[in-house]
């Protein structure tokens, strides 16, 4: 069967999930369907059909897998939402279909993904531009100097600074992997020549840097932690992943205890001591720093195996539930069966990314979709972990599912160029 037409087929299932969901909730609540709930389910399965007629066009012979487990995510999120705050939930379908056009368009404007390895350098420079610009010209929300503000809508230019850095990682570590797969002997030690570790130590100096002006513990983690695996993907050396683990090791401590010792670092990472300490005993501050979590916790446990039933919980009672905190009100509604069947779609998800990186003999395209891949899965493992305590709080979102238009379209130019690798993949397997 043409792939296009299955992905059709599974488009349909997910909006038939949808409409199952969004009853349940209307039901729970009391309500029927109005013209409101009929318009907001009717144009985001549009959205979703006329996706699949652009991709159709522009990438025919793409993984058919992917983009229906984002329109699936996208969907549940949007009733979760609704769940809460209908005028949310419309903007954030604006969005949605905001991310669709740029997946869209970056399948037009690069038909050859390979085309992008000549800008890695301005994608490396954009990248890093987009990542400090909220340093000179953000506006702090939760304790973080994370967004841009324009009045009529915020923007985190961090979500597409993820994207263009995979990009110049890829690029680089492709040009570079025979030389930094090279070692050196340093007393008893083996590791790789120095002069090449510089990539490896300025990215933990940025990721420092990002942490202390803009208290952003997310992305400072996420960013660090894709250039190390990419690093280990591209040479296959452990060492460099051993390096890393030493550096962030030494890093975490530092801002743990820092704000302690020396008080001039108490302004700008006093807010890790504070997330570690809560993560480690939130009933420290039950009324304060530990509520979020012990709400979330709360409702988590309110679900039990099978849920209280879409539209049943209360997740009002958690702070920042539409953005940070959406998986525990998933969770409470549906239960442990309805956490890991979400959980399920994102593991999907993530195989679907790892597999496209298999089975392409390009090493740019390889890399791409094993860090799109990666730095996708990491930052669903930190957002879940962080609402269940497994790890602290960072403040990243739950992608698709989360209210917020930077990371939905962020996430949708991954899916866009995921679909471009698998296609010359696909190509590349018929020619030959």
């Amino acid at each position: 069967m043409n792939p296009r037409n299955s992905e059709l087929i599974y488009i349909i299932f997910a909006g038939l999930i949808i409409f199952i969901g969004m009853s349940l909730v209307l039901y729970a609540t009391g309500q029927s369907w109005q013209a409101d709930t009929m318009l907001l389910v009717g144009l985001l399965a549009m959205i979703f059909i006329m996706a699949n007629f652009g991709i159709r066009l522009l990438c025919p012979n793409g993984n058919k897998i992917i983009f229906p487990i984002a329109a699936l995510l996208c969907g549940l999120g949007a009733i979760a939402i609704y769940r809460l705050d209908s005028t949310t939930a419309s903007l954030q379908l604006l969005w949605i279909a905001i991310g669709i056009v740029a997946m869209i368009f970056i399948m037009l404007i690069f038909p050859d993904y390979t085309k992008m390895r000549h800008f890695k350098y301005l994608t490396g420079i954009l990248g890093i531009m987009l990542l400090f610009l909220p340093v000179f010209f953000g506006v702090t929300r939760g304790g973080s100097k994370l967004w841009l503000d324009f009045g009529f809508f915020k923007f985190q230019p961090s979500e597409l600074a993820k994207v263009l850095l995979v990009i110049f990682f890829a690029a680089y570590l492709d040009e570079k992997k025979e030389v930094l797969a090279l070692k050196q002997k340093i007393g008893r030690l083996t590791l790789p020549p120095l002069k090449h570790l510089g990539p490896m130590i300025v990215m933990w100096f940025f990721s420092m840097l990002v942490l202390i002006l803009e208290k952003d513990l997310g992305s400072a983690l996420l960013f660090f932690s894709l250039f190390i695996v990419m690093l280990y993907l591209a040479t296959g050396k452990i060492s460099y992943i051993l390096s890393g683990l030493s550096l962030f090791i030494f890093g975490a401590a530092f801002c743990y205890f820092a704000p302690k010792i020396y008080p001039f670092f108490a302004s700008h990472l006093g807010h890790v001591r504070v997330r570690i300490d809560i993560w480690l005993n939130p009933w420290l501050d039950p009324k304060g720093g530990g509520y979020q979590i012990l709400q979330s916790l709360f409702a988590i446990a309110n679900g039990g195996i099978a849920g209280v039933g879409f539209g049943k919980g209360h997740p009002s009672f958690i702070p920042a539930v539409k953005t940070d905190f959406i998986f525990s009100s998933i969770a409470e509604e549906l239960g442990l069966f309805g956490a890991m069947s979400l959980l399920l779609s994102y593991l999907l998800f993530i195989y679907q990314g790892l597999k496209i990186s298999l089975q392409t003999n390009d090493g740019f395209g390889k890399l791409i979709a094993a860090g799109l891949s990666f730095i996708f899965g990491l930052q669903t493992m930190l957002i879940v972990g962080g609402v269940t305590k497994l790890v602290p709080l960072t403040g990243v979102t739950l992608p698709f599912v989360s209210y917020g238009g930077s990371s939905i379209v962020a996430n949708f130019i991954i899916v866009g160029l995921l679909l471009k690798i698998s296609a010359r993949t696909s190509q590349v397997g018929v020619t030959s």
